[in-house]
């Protein structure tokens, strides 16, 4: 019986490593527990981003404590910067090649998090998909739901690799093909701002823009996609909340907020709901610029 143990033992040691090496995560979205269970199978991607006015350092929060393993993705860094506009969607070459700096390849299984629960993972998710990336998700909750082991200091060293095959996926719309939407009514436009910012009554957090929202666009502030423990609603109350803010799932859908980041967020949820959508990359922080004189509804435009 000893004898045997050993070949036994050997086979189940090589089936496992198999089945790590082909591991896919097949869900988009998955939770602390199933990262916990799969975290050597995966590259875990810190990709938190804070809005200007919180004033907090993403990659010293990063270094005070990550998931372990997990490798920085900085939006502002890793972005088009040509754009006078902050974290515009990078191009699939330099999406791929600061992957492979990080040891992501075109097969490698990818969960993001960020730090805040649900924000701005769903804007690096988007960016994985821009270079055609099949095997992303995004961590459910975020940090906060991890409640685990947590690494400091930053990132260790890995060993960059090759990515493999772009495929570059178009991901982002730019103003025009929003315009010629909200005019010939081709899309459905969903704001993911606040009420009272989409209103115009409540100021906007990047000085100088004007105050509203688009005609003919929905509003669906994206706190409405999550529920009171910081995670993403069930599918079901998705789908729910979608139709109960106007947004026709008949139509194409395109995302806009205040800079492309919380617009993810309702792309991702669109798409957890089997509906493909496009975000407005330059969204209000373009839009809402009194240069370009953009067509806008606010409690001071003309009726």
């Amino acid at each position: 019986m000893r004898l045997l143990t050993i070949p036994f033992l050997l086979v189940c040691w090589c089936l496992h490593a198999y089945i790590k090496e082909d591991f896919v995560p097949i869900e988009p979205l998955v939770s602390a527990k199933w990262l916990k269970k799969n975290l050597a199978n995966v590259v875990v991607v810190d990709g938190t981003y804070y809005m200007p006015a919180l004033n907090k350092d993403a990659q010293l929060e990063y270094e005070t404590g990550h998931i372990p393993g997990a490798v920085r993705w900085d939006i502002d860094q890793i972005a088009d910067t040509d754009s006078p506009l902050s974290h515009m969607m990078p191009a699939a070459d330099l999406v791929a090649r600061e992957a492979g700096a990080r040891g992501i390849s075109s097969d490698t299984a990818v969960v993001i998090y960020d730090q805040m629960g649900i924000f701005s993972a769903a804007r690096v998710w988007l960016t994985f998909k821009s270079a055609g990336h099949k095997q992303v998700a995004v961590l459910d909750g975020g940090l906060p739901a991890w409640q685990g082991e947590l690494e400091q200091g930053p990132a260790a060293d890995v060993a960059a690799v090759e990515y493999g095959p772009v495929t570059a996926t178009k991901t982002t719309v730019d103003r025009e093909t929003v315009l010629l939407a909200l005019e010939d009514y081709s899309a459905v436009v969903v704001d993911a701002r606040s009420a009272d910012r989409f209103a115009g009554i409540a100021p906007e957090p990047r000085a100088g823009l004007r105050g509203g929202h688009m005609p003919t666009s929905v509003n669906l502030p994206h706190t409405e996609l999550i529920d009171e423990s910081g995670k993403l609603k069930s599918r079901a109350v998705l789908s729910g909340v979608f139709h109960d803010h106007g947004v026709d799932l008949e139509m194409p859908v395109i995302t806009s907020c205040g800079s492309g980041v919380t617009a993810s967020i309702i792309t991702f949820a669109l798409a957890l709901v089997g509906k493909p959508s496009l975000v407005y990359d330059g969204s209000w922080s373009e839009w809402g610029n009194p240069e370009l004189d953009m067509p806008i509804i606010s409690p001071d435009s003309a009726q």
